[in-house]
């Protein structure tokens, strides 16, 4: 079963602000749904974040804990960090984008995956918890940053 949900939010504060928190792999636990840890494993070719770059993440998700691995495919500052899952239960592609709006930045979270042989039972209950985790990601990322 394949699962494509998007999420958006309009935050008011500018881009540049809200992308600096949400592509900053330290506050991960701190507005992303069931996340618990968050570490950089591994860094980009140029050092420190970037391209190349691998974050692991320690999640639960469906009463089950997650261990996976985010690589980071495109990093485009203050509008695109986009990622493949290297490692964990499921295949899956996470894309942040941030861009101008006139009441701040319009925020998007897509989670892509497939929820194959393993999680193929709950596949439609899965895109539904995924839509509803990305939604209270960005509430809560505005939150965190006081809007």
């Amino acid at each position: 079963m394949t699962i494509d949900v998007t999420a958006e939010r309009v935050i008011g504060l500018p881009p540049e602000r809200v992308a600096a928190y949400a592509m900053d792999w330290r506050h991960d636990h701190e507005w992303t749904q069931g996340i618990r840890t968050a570490e950089l494993t591994r860094q980009a070719d140029t050092g420190g974040f970037g391209v190349g770059a691998e974050v692991t993440r320690t999640a639960r998700f469906l009463g089950r804990r997650i261990d996976y691995v985010l690589r980071v495919a495109a990093y485009d500052p203050p509008r695109l960090l986009d990622m493949v899952s290297v490692a964990g239960p499921m295949p899956m592609h996470v894309t942040y984008t941030f861009d101008p709006h006139p009441d701040g930045t319009h925020a998007r979270i897509r989670v892509r995956g497939d929820a194959g042989k393993y999680y193929w039972p709950a596949g439609p209950l899965m895109a539904r918890q995924v839509r509803s985790s990305i939604g209270k990601d960005l509430r809560d990322l505005a939150r965190r940053l006081g809007t």
